[in-house]
């Protein structure tokens, strides 16, 4: 039998948890980094514009089926749809895709951890510390990124089971405030480096010339929409089940701009942490994935107090990656509360067991079966990266925003009753053709080329 379904104490707690979940590896390791290899504050104009007119109304749809039906993915749809349909089925998609992302994310979240108990213990601290061997040494070693790892899954696991009120709420409230303040502490001390202000103009002024170097203004569009998409974690219920927990007393629209102000916020500060560094240090920005791993620590090494900034800034990365784990892991019980009849403690377990026991692969995938490759030669991490963010996302987003917009799901009408139910801002009914003919259009770009 269900237990009585959980809820948020405080809007404040159903704002920082949701945009915990949106707030996570994607804001802090890949946002800077493409900003970087797209040429900078151009960049970062169209990743603000894109968010304002796809994130924000996508994420309105998946918190409306969530707060209307208050049930997670699968039970929300069957709530909703007309009778005889099957939208249903999408939530079992939901479902895995959240699984999906836990098999790669909670690996890199153990990266993170790893790197903030080096710099914590003193392992970069002495000269000549090969920082590239570093990283190179804890890929190749599966036992120590298994339990840094099955940490991460132990205690996500741990925080999640006893519930949303009861820990959930508690210690993401602690963690997302940690975070902004930590985060602002970073930025203030980079600004204050020599060189910052190179580092700003790229960062923050847009440059056409930079947008050509980049592959042109096309690419840089396009690039932005992704990562302004992405970085809400739209398409697998990843939201959904936090609208069910949440009160009708405030709109949604009002909720999803809060969500998105603090997405963006941590986004911003993380790239005026970083790029004021590297041009203070002669640091490329484009330096890809390597960025956080590599390229940062060897500037901390340089930097006075570099050991103190280094630790406090992987400490940072922690609670944005386990903010996102916490949440998702919340999802995938709640899925089996609901669907199976599970007790929370039940759901917990074997989730627990579930996850660590998937995620080896992704562990092993550097180390004893680097030499196993899928198509396009990537790699077990790159594979599953690319059937969540270049798959189970955009197709994810695109079924919500029909079944949201169209006769044949939950209806617009239904959407915009839950949506401007409460006080706040309200979406308009004007809004549906750009709902119906043009938002379509937009995520199927982000498909396609994703797919290419």
């Amino acid at each position: 039998m269900n237990e009585k379904r959980d809820s948020f104490a405080t809007r404040l707690g159903f704002i920082l948890v949701s945009a915990g979940c949106a707030i996570g590896i994607g804001n802090v390791w890949k946002f800077p980094y493409v900003t970087g290899q797209y040429g900078g504050g151009i960049f970062v104009l169209f990743y603000l514009l894109f968010l304002i007119i796809m994130g924000v109304p996508v994420l309105t749809m998946e918190l409306a089926v969530g707060r209307a039906s208050r049930k997670s993915a699968v039970g929300g749809y069957k709530a909703l749809e007309p009778a005889g349909s099957h939208w249903h089925i999408h939530g079992w998609f939901c479902m895995a895709g959240c699984f999906l992302l836990m098999m790669y994310y909670t690996t890199v979240s153990g990266w993170m951890l790893d790197y903030f108990w080096k710099f914590l213990t003193g392992a970069f601290a002495g000269e000549n510390i090969d920082v590239t061997g570093v990283f190179t040494q804890m890929l190749a070693n599966p036992a120590e990124m298994t339990i840094f790892m099955g940490l991460t899954v132990a205690v996500g696991f741990f925080v999640v089971g006893r519930g949303v009120q009861n820990s959930l709420e508690k210690v993401t409230k602690w963690m997302m405030l940690s975070l902004l303040v930590l985060i602002v502490v970073l930025a203030v001390h980079s600004l204050t480096l020599s060189g910052a202000s190179e580092g700003l103009s790229f960062y923050l002024l847009p440059s056409l010339k930079r947008a050509e170097e980049a592959g042109g203004i096309g690419v840089v569009i396009t690039a932005a929409m992704n990562q302004s998409f992405f970085t809400l974690s739209l398409g697998v219920a990843a939201m959904e089940i936090f609208g069910s927990y949440m009160s009708r007393e405030q709109t949604l629209t009002g909720e999803a701009i809060h969500i998105c102000a603090l997405d963006t916020f941590v986004a911003i500060m993380a790239g005026l942490v970083i790029f004021p560094a590297c041009f203070s240090y002669g640091v490329q920005p484009d330096q890809g994935p390597a960025l956080i791993f590599i390229t940062l620590p060897n500037v901390f090494l340089h930097m006075a107090g570099g050991r103190f900034w280094g630790t406090l800034f992987f400490l940072f990365m922690n609670f944005a990656s386990f903010s996102t784990v916490t949440a998702v892991f919340e999802n995938l019980i709640a899925g089996c509360m609901d669907n199976f009849g599970w007790t929370r403690k039940k759901a917990t377990i074997v989730n627990l067991v579930l996850v660590f026991l998937a995620s080896l692969p992704c562990v092993l995938g550097y180390n004893l079966w680097s030499g196993f490759h899928t198509f396009g030669g990537r790699d077990v991490l790159d594979t599953e990266d690319f059937l969540v963010s270049n798959l189970a996302l955009p197709i994810g987003s695109l079924i919500f925003l029909l079944f949201c917009t169209t006769k044949y799901g939950w209806g617009f009408d239904g959407y915009l009753k839950e949506t401007n139910t409460g006080k706040g801002i309200r979406m308009s009914a004007r809004l549906l053709p750009y709902f119906r003919f043009v938002l379509p259009v937009l995520i199927l770009v982000i498909l396609i080329t994703g797919l290419i």
